[in-house]
This record gives C-alpha cells, sequence and structure tokens, in this order.
C-alpha cells in the first residue's frame, strides 16, 4: 500500500525561515488512481480464481465522432486494458436516432456479459436527442457513471450502498480522505450545480456529516462564502474563477475544472487550467489537487471500480450456467379442483420477464399480449456457439382413453428439473389441435397442477399459426381450382393438363413447419411441396404454380416458436401440431434448437413425441432427428396403471364415461398381462440405443402393490429405472424422483441408432417399421402401393424416410387390438410423398388422410 507522503508532493516553503507558513501540499491523482487500479487487479485475479474466465465487462456508447469524446473514451479503454475489464466500444453515426440508441442501450442492458455501460456525452447527432432519457434508459445495475434518476435519487436519500455514485465525485472524496482530513463536521462549500459534479458532491459531503453549501451563478457574495469553506469542490467550469486570497488558511482544495487559456509559450498556443487560481490558491490552502493530473485521473480510476463493483454484485447471485428465474409455489388443493380452476388461480409472469429470464433479448421477442410471444429465429444465431443441453423425449405405451399423460409428465418433469432441482429446464410441446368440435382430448395443454397457462389462450388461436396454415392451404387450393376452371375452358390439347389435387395440403404444411430448421429452409420446403399432379402424372409444385413465395410470407411468423409458462413458471415453447397418426407427431425442430441453447450444457429441455412409442417416438428419431442433427440423451416411457389394464384385457372405455371398477379396483393379474405392452413398448425404445426411464403417472387408485409390479416388470424389460410419479396432484414436486432419475440417466454412456438405412428399399424400410415397431409377421403392398414404390424409386425418392400413417390406438393396424397384436400381416394400401416434408408416407389399413390422386386417374410416363 502506498504511503499518504508517497500520494501526495509539498511545495515547499514559500522562502524565508521567519514564520511564513509551507505551501499547500499537492494531492496527487496520478498516484491515487494508480493506487486504486492496483487494488482492481488484485480484485479482479480474486475473481478469476473463483469465476476462472470471468472478467467485468463494459461498453462505451458514443454517437458522433468528437474529437474530446475521442480522447476521454481512449483513456477509459486504456485504463480498462491495464486492469483486466474487457471494455468495448460502440460508435453510432451522427445520423443515428434517438430511437436507434435506445434500441442499442436495451441490447447492451441485456447482455449478461456486460456489466457497466457508459453514454458518452454529448450526444453528437444531427437528429434531436433527449439526454435524460438515453442516460435514464441505462439499466441502473449497469450506470457506473451514476447518472441515471434512480442512482441519482438513492445517493440524495443516503443509500451509498445500494447505489452507483458518479465517478468525478467519488474521485474526490477519495482525494479528500487520501489528506488526512476527518469530513464530519466541516464546513464544505461545493460551487457549481451540475448532476454530473455538484449536486452529487453536495450529497456525497452531506451524507460524510459535513455542514454543506452549493454555490451557483446566483450566489451572492460567493468570496464570503468560500472563506469559511474547511473543505472546498469547484466545479463551475469557468477558468481559475477562485481566487488564492478568498480561501480559508490550510483549505482543502479539490479543482475540478479542466479549462484552456492562451498561452504563447505552448507549441499549441493554449495551457490547461483549473477552475482555481492555482499559483495564489496554493499560498493558503492546506491541500491542493492540480490541474491536470488531479481529479481527472481519479474519474477514471473510479469508473473501474464501480464496473468492477458492479461485476462484483453481478456474482452475488450468478451461478454459472444457471438462470435468475422465479418459480410459483404451489399448494396443491385436496380435493384436486378441475384443470381450469387450477389454471385461473395462477397468475402468470409477464412474458417479457419470462423472456429475460431465461436469456433472451427484447429485440428477440415479439409479445402477442402479456403472457405468449414469439421468439425470433436470430435468438438462435446469437446462441449458435453456446453448448447445447441435456435432450430428453417422452414417449408412452398406446394410447388409451383411461389416459397415459405424456404431455402432463413432460410439463411435470420440466417443472420438476427447474423448480425443484435447481437447474435450467425447458419443455417443447405441440400446440393442440382444434378440429371443428374441439377433438376427445379437449383444449388444454398438460392437466391438474401440470399445464401451460393461461388456458384460454393456448387452447384457442395462440398466435395465430393453425391459422396461417389453413390460409396457406387455401390458397394452393384455390390456386388449383383456378387453374382446372381456366384449362377446362381451353382447347382439348390443353385439356390433357387438367391438375388433380394431390393431397392433404395442410397437414403437410403442418409437418414442414415443425421440421424447418430455418426461414430460408422452410421457403424452399414449401416451394418443392407436390399439390397436384398432371393427367401424365407429372408432379406439380407450388413453385411450378407460382405461389411458393406467397406460401412462404403466409408463414413467415408460424415459423417462430411460441413462448408461454407453466402454471410454476416454468418456461415453455408450444409449437406446431403434425399429428402422429397421419404426419410425425412431433413439435418444431427450431423450438427445440432454441430451447437447447438457452439451457446451457448442464440444463435440459424435455420434448415430447406424440402417442404410442412405436408411432411418434420412431419418427422423432427416423425423421426428426435426422433433420435436426440433435441427438437425445434419454428417453421417457409413460405409463399408469390404468391404461396397462386394459392393455391386459380390460373392458373397453369410451372417451369421457366413468372409470369401470376393473381399473379401480386392484387387480395384479389384469396388470401383469399389461405389463406385456410396457416390455413391447420398451423394446422399441431400446432398439435405438438410450438409456429409458419408465414414468408411471399415478391415479388415486393405484396400490402399492401395483406400482411394484409396473416398476418391477419394466426394470426385468431393460429399463434402467422406473420411478412413480404423482406430478398431476402435486405438480413438479410430485415428479423429482423423475427428474433425479433422469438426471442420472443422462450420464450413462450412450450412442443413438436409427432403425433402417435411408438407402434401403422403400418396401425394406417399411418392412423393418413393420416388424421391429409393431410386431407384425410381414407387409402387404396392395397394388396401388406396389405401383407408387416403382414409381418413388423411378423418381429418385427411395432414399427419403418413412412416416407411416397408422392407426396411434393400437400396435397393428386394428385400432380394437390392444395389448401386443401378434400373428398379423400389415397392409400397406397406398404410398403417398410429401417432398416438403421430405418424407414417405405408407397408408396402413384403413386410416384416412384426405383425398390423394390415384395412378387411375393418370397416365404415368
Amino acid at each position: 500500500m502506498l504511503s499518504f507522503a508517497a500520494l501526495t508532493l509539498r511545495l515547499g516553503s514559500t522562502g524565508c525561515r521567519g514564520g511564513r507558513r509551507n505551501l499547500a501540499t499537492i494531492v496527487s491523482g496520478n498516484k491515487t488512481s494508480q493506487l486504486v487500479r492496483e487494488r482492481l487487479k488484485e480484485d479482479l485475479d480474486k475473481m478469476r480464481g473463483q469465476f476462472p474466465g470471468f472478467r467485468p465487462g463494459l461498453v462505451v456508447l458514443q454517437v458522433g465522432d468528437r474529437d474530446d469524446s475521442n480522447l476521454y473514451i481512449s483513456m477509459k479503454l486504456k485504463a480498462a486494458a491495464e486492469i483486466g475489464i474487457n471494455a468495448s466500444h460502440v460508435r453510432l453515426p451522427k445520423t443515428a436516432t434517438e430511437d436507434e440508441v435506445l434500441r442499442r442501450i436495451v441490447e447492451v442492458n441485456e447482455n449478461l456479459e456486460v456489466h457497466g455501460l457508459i453514454v458518452q456525452l454529448p450526444l453528437d447527432s444531427i437528429n434531436p436527442m433527449d439526454t435524460e432519457k438515453v442516460t435514464n434508459a441505462v439499466a441502473p445495475e449497469k450506470d457506473v457513471d451514476g447518472l441515471t434518476s434512480i442512482n441519482a435519487g438513492k445517493l440524495s436519500r443516503g443509500d451509498l450502498g445500494d447505489c452507483f455514485i458518479p465517478c468525478t465525485p467519488k474521485g474526490c472524496m477519495k482525494l479528500i480522505s487520501q489528506t488526512g482530513t476527518s469530513v464530519a463536521g466541516k464546513n464544505a462549500v461545493v460551487i457549481g450545480r451540475s448532476k454530473i459534479v455538484g449536486a452529487p458532491m453536495h450529497d456525497l459531503l452531506l451524507w460524510s456529516h459535513a455542514t454543506v453549501t452549493t454555490c451557483h451563478s446566483k450566489t451572492t457574495d460567493l468570496a464570503a462564502q468560500v472563506g469559511r469553506a474547511d473543505i472546498l469542490v469547484v466545479g463551475a467550469g469557468k477558468a481559475e474563477m477562485v481566487k488564492g486570497e478568498w480561501l480559508k488558511e490550510g483549505a482543502v482544495v479539490i479543482d475540478c475544472g479542466i479549462n484552456h487559456i492562451p498561452d504563447d509559450s505552448k507549441a499549441n498556443g493554449m495551457r490547461v487550467v483549473g477552475d482555481v487560481h492555482y499559483p495564489s490558491a496554493k499560498e493558503k490552502a492546506g491541500f491542493i489537487t492540480p490541474v491536470p493530473g488531479g481529479v481527472g485521473p481519479m474519474t477514471v480510476a473510479m469508473l473501474m471500480e464501480n464496473t468492477v463493483q458492479s461485476a462484483k454484485r453481478f456474482l452475488k447471485t450468478y451461478q454459472p450456467g444457471k438462470w435468475n428465474i422465479s418459480y410459483a409455489k404451489l399448494k396443491p388443493q385436496k380435493p384436486q379442483p378441475r384443470d381450469a380452476a387450477i389454471a385461473h388461480s395462477f397468475t402468470p409472469k409477464s412474458i417479457g420477464r419470462l423472456a429475460r429470464e431465461v436469456g433472451l433479448f427484447s429485440e428477440e421477442v415479439e409479445p402477442y399480449g402479456t403472457t405468449r410471444a414469439k421468439v425470433r429465429l436470430e435468438a438462435l444465431n446469437r446462441l449458435k456457439t453456446q453448448p447445447n443441453g441435456k435432450y430428453l423425449v417422452v414417449t408412452g405405451i398406446t394410447p388409451t382413453p383411461l389416459g397415459e399423460g405424456t404431455t402432463t409428465t413432460t410439463l411435470g418433469l420440466a417443472q420438476a428439473l427447474g423448480a425443484h432441482l435447481h437447474v435450467n429446464s425447458f419443455a417443447c410441446v405441440r400446440q393442440p389441435s382444434r378440429g371443428s368440435n374441439f377433438g376427445v382430448k379437449g383444449g388444454a395443454v398438460g392437466g391438474g397442477y401440470c399445464q401451460v397457462i393461461p388456458m384460454e389462450e393456448v387452447s384457442l388461436h395462440l398466435t395465430s399459426d393453425t391459422q396461417a396454415v389453413m390460409a396457406a392451404s387455401s390458397l394452393v387450393v384455390d390456386t388449383i381450382n383456378a387453374r382446372v376452371l381456366c384449362e377446362s375452358t381451353q382447347s382439348d390439347k390443353v385439356i390433357k393438363n387438367i391438375i388433380l389435387l394431390s393431397g392433404y395440403v395442410a397437414s403437410e404444411m403442418m409437418a414442414v413447419l415443425a421440421l424447418s430448421t430455418s426461414l430460408g429452409d422452410m421457403t424452399r420446403r414449401l416451394a418443392r411441396m407436390v399439390v397436384a399432379y398432371s393427367r401424365k402424372g407429372k408432379p406439380v409444385t407450388t413453385e411450378d404454380l407460382g405461389i411458393s413465395g406467397v406460401l412462404a410470407t403466409l408463414m413467415r411468423d408460424a415459423v417462430k416458436p411460441s413462448l408461454m409458462q407453466t402454471v410454476e413458471g416454468t418456461p415453455v415453447f408450444v409449437h406446431t401440431c403434425p399429428l402422429s397418426d397421419i404426419a410425425q407427431g412431433n413439435s418444431s425442430i427450431l423450438a427445440d434448437q432454441i430451447a437447447l441453447k438457452l439451457v446451457g450444457p448442464e440444463g435440459f429441455v424435455v420434448t415430447e413425441a406424440e402417442g404410442g412409442a412405436e408411432l411418434g417416438m420412431e419418427k422423432f428419431f427416423d425423421i426428426k432427428c435426422r433433420s435436426s442433427g440433435l441427438h437425445p440423451d434419454v428417453v421417457v416411457m409413460v405409463a399408469s396403471v390404468p391404461a396397462l389394464k386394459m392393455h391386459g384385457g380390460g373392458p373397453a372405455v369410451t372417451a369421457g364415461s366413468a372409470m369401470p371398477k376393473e381399473y379401480s379396483a386392484e387387480n395384479l393379474t389384469l396388470l401383469e398381462n399389461g405389463c406385456n405392452h410396457l416390455k413391447r413398448q420398451l423394446e422399441n425404445a431400446r432398439a435405438f440405443g438410450l438409456p429409458v426411464v419408465v414414468a408411471i403417472n399415478t391415479f388415486s387408485t393405484d396400490t402399492d402393490a401395483e406400482l411394484g409390479l409396473v416398476c418391477e416388470q419394466a426394470k426385468l424389460a431393460g429399463a434402467l429405472e422406473a420411478v412413480p410419479c404423482s406430478h398431476w396432484a402435486e405438480g413438479g414436486a410430485g415428479a423429482v424422483a423423475l427428474g433425479q432419475a433422469v438426471q442420472r440417466a443422462a450420464e450413462t454412456p450412450h450412442q443413438i441408432n436409427f432403425l433402417y438405412d435411408l438407402e434401403m428399399p422403400i418396401d425394406d424400410k417399411i418392412r423393418v417399421i413393420a416388424k421391429s415397431m409393431y410386431g407384425a409377421d410381414d407387409v402387404e403392398l396392395l397394388p396401388q402401393a406396389q405401383q407408387k414404390v416403382a414409381l418413388f424409386s423411378k423418381q429418385g425418392l427411395g432414399n427419403l424416410p418413412i412416416c407411416m400413417a397408422k392407426t396411434h390406438l393400437s400396435l397393428s393396424h386394428d385400432p380394437e387390438r390392444k395389448g401386443v397384436p401378434t400373428g398379423f400381416t400389415l397392409p400397406i394400401r397406398d404410398i403417398h410423398a410429401n417432398l416438403g416434408a421430405g418424407f414417405l408416407y405408407p397408408l396402413v389399413g384403413t386410416v384416412s388422410t384426405g383425398h390423394h390422386f390415384s395412378l387411375d386417374e393418370v397416365t404415368c410416363q
């Protein structure tokens, strides 16, 4: 530590020894600031020891290109580099508007790697600028200049430990302390009342227990006021205004002024002086700061100190890789209310707050009201170097009307990981698909204490993605109809080119939306969609019709994932709704990609594969993962005791009817028979090479013996762990054990296996799926399907993946056959090509996907 003697310099005697006093002691800002910088270096070394690789971040924002501003900025950047602060200079042109400046400030405010933001004044723009508005746009916690109204207000109230003190006044207080003078009880005079120096200097001296007088341009008899000052701080901006004879003998004089006056002896003809007449003041002052070399260096040093202080505050709550997110505290009620009552009992966080909590910037979020938002794909570009988190896929046994709860389990697991196990977690689920009668499933996403809120918003229009798909689909149909009408009025030579509608366009568009990896990728996929065939069998694409660009425009917002939250405040992407029986049955690739970046390498993304494992999960791996390049870490298989009893031979149940007593009473025999279905689906899941954890979604009627039997049978069938879960009734707390099991499973060695090689012949790929996933003895390609195999192979489409269009209610093609059907041959009546989505889909049994063309209608050439 430097001594006081090293920080000050005695000017010496005025001459004779006959009792005349020594001249004032110089209080060196250069030496004091050097001491501060050395201490800050030590602090940063300690920070890096605790947080390897961490460096405080500082941004200096400049508008224009003033020479004086450039000089000050270069001094700040140099000092930051010497200390070890990561400082950057952002210069906006003189043509910048106030809105552009404010947007740039918001960007820096939200950047967690920046801890200090300086707006260099003056704002040198040709456009009007509200300096007060601009400076107040800086986040108070990053306002290391201490100029925002919030920091100024805290200082004026004496909350010195909870604000940033402006750098020049703070430096002045350091210099006063170096003189050894106690401020308490002293008469202090401040000349000047600017927001940067005078006003905050008054507050600092006042809260240090001085009696403070602030003088300004309207003060009468300024000399008399100065003459009473034990401590004088001058920041008036007038060269050599204060004369030595005004001073009280032995006063501490801090000169904040920087002025230029003519001096022929200088090379540039100018000399730098302060607001105090130095030659006369040194005769009476006890201590005095020089100009230059006094307050100036201290201002820069205090800026560095404030930046380091900001970084320290940040690190108090910072956990590497962890979000600073708040979760709601659940108080589950007994008996449990209906889902709607539960949803309405929670007030969701504002969507802007949730976005900030998970690391999204304001410019990356497009709010739809206060509780939902679209996330722009620019976020993915910004986060592209961020390592992905752990990737979980939730699937289930073959669905029954009794409920398995894959969506509820997806949300409950995400809540358990985030709110209870304190790791970053994100759920990615499909948007509800509403038909004219709202479907059997209903409108909500999840249920009980594991659902997305607000219920009405997620259940109905959400962010109008489905409406965009339907509008685009209608455009295709209308264009084709117009073309047919036009050609029907032409000559016979032209009539033979009439176009025939070839598919369920909306279904493929939703599949395209879910499989796209960027806006450009979606545009290309839409362009190659085959929506019709000529009489000669030639495929007609949207590009051929000249509408692919319009389709992309209609769906340009639909490609962005929609951000919402669960009842506990866990973030959720709700995006796209392709069905698992006629499409791939998974939420979007883009939602998964963005979520994996946001959670970071230690976080978890929980995504859902709709339907049974033989459908949604198989398509998740063989179609979605092939398109995305993402490889999951764990498969979670959801089952329930009542559903397994139905697969074990229990009576049929219709949706919405009361549960028969066979399912509510203990029946280990029926349940054990049903566990054969669970074993079959576990074989399906394990075929892809990943660890599988079974989640038993418990019902109040389940007995310990039944739960124990399912756990035992699941482990015998190869599950890594099997865990009963009560998340429907308890929220994330009811899935903590499942979350812990998943964490353990994610650490086991694993490598993904695809079910088939894309280069295999089309019929062989179909056969592999039918035998290995459904348990079929073989497949039967009916004549129409055989012709399509030949056609698509000839057209070079044989290397596309297969998306089986099959009932989701059975492992077989017969929805009435539960359990583990055997001894059946899978009938393939037709095969169609979704070239936009990028797969072939065989039609199994009687499943319907809409009108498709028949080869009987065309002449293949």
